[in-house]
């Protein structure tokens, strides 16, 4: 696997993309077309304090599913979550009961989101804004030292995490390396760094995301991903007795 630092400099030799082929570029280098299992580490800063959470990841793209199991610390060893094509469940472990939730549902109450781990594409959920000119919001500028597509775009569904995100795309590779997420009235409430990727097969995973919080100042997340491997998942992971069991 080849780890993808963003540390050089990139010159892009296309001119004049449109929204919709911009979107489709980064749906088909984020698109996963087995299952995949990781490790999840979430290391929380709230102030001060610092939490790490650690957790093991199921995800079958064929029928929209995934599973997070908990796994340290203790306290949160054995709880989950479960998604099965529409349907989102939080698993409390000490309750051993299960919670219907939506996808901006915090992780663990971290900054990251249920809605950050499961597959949908972008080009079905959002679509570029349009200034008042009724041009596209597509500007070329540089992020660092890094030439990148500014892009903000705006939901086109219902239920979706942010109703708006302004995306910096790199121009050479279309990998996603900042995202802003704002709340239906504008305000900015959070910002995602996607610092390391692993290309496999000619699909890309993030390895490595900073979520910070824009709203409570001081606040953020670092989610690292390790172990990867796409090896074909039993079904019976993907469901309610699974989790169920685990707490026996």
């Amino acid at each position: 696997m080849k780890e993808i630092l963003f540390s050089l400099v990139f010159f892009s030799s296309l001119w004049g993309i449109t929204g919709s082929e911009l979107l489709s570029k980064i749906d088909k280098l984020y698109e996963i077309r087995t299952d995949i299992t990781a490790r999840i580490k979430l290391t929380q800063q709230k102030g001060e304090s610092i939490k790490v959470i650690e957790a093991i990841y199921y995800r079958r793209d064929a029928d929209d599913s995934f599973l997070i199991i908990m796994t340290a610390p203790d306290i949160e060893k054995g709880n989950g979550y479960l998604k099965v094509g529409e349907n989102f469940w939080m698993y409390k472990r000490n309750t051993r009961t299960f919670q219907h939730i939506n996808r901006d549902e915090s992780l663990s109450g971290s900054d990251a989101r249920s809605g950050d781990l499961e597959k949908r594409k972008m080009s079905e959920l959002y679509t570029v804004a349009l200034d008042d000119k009724n041009r596209e919001k597509i500007t070329e500028e540089k992020l660092g030292n890094i030439p990148v597509y500014r892009v903000e775009i705006t939901a086109k569904v219902s239920d979706v995490t942010y109703p708006k995100q302004i995306l910096w795309v790199h121009k050479e590779n279309f990998l996603i390396l900042k995202a802003q997420a704002f709340s239906l009235s504008g305000t900015l409430m959070q910002t995602i760094y996607y610092l390391k990727y692993t290309q496999i097969d000619g699909r890309y995973i993030p390895l490595q995301q900073i979520f910070v919080d824009e709203f409570e100042k001081g606040n953020k997340t670092i989610l690292d991903l390790s172990g990867i491997s796409f090896e074909k998942i039993p079904s019976h992971i993907f469901t309610k007795a699974y989790l169920e069991n685990l707490s026996k």
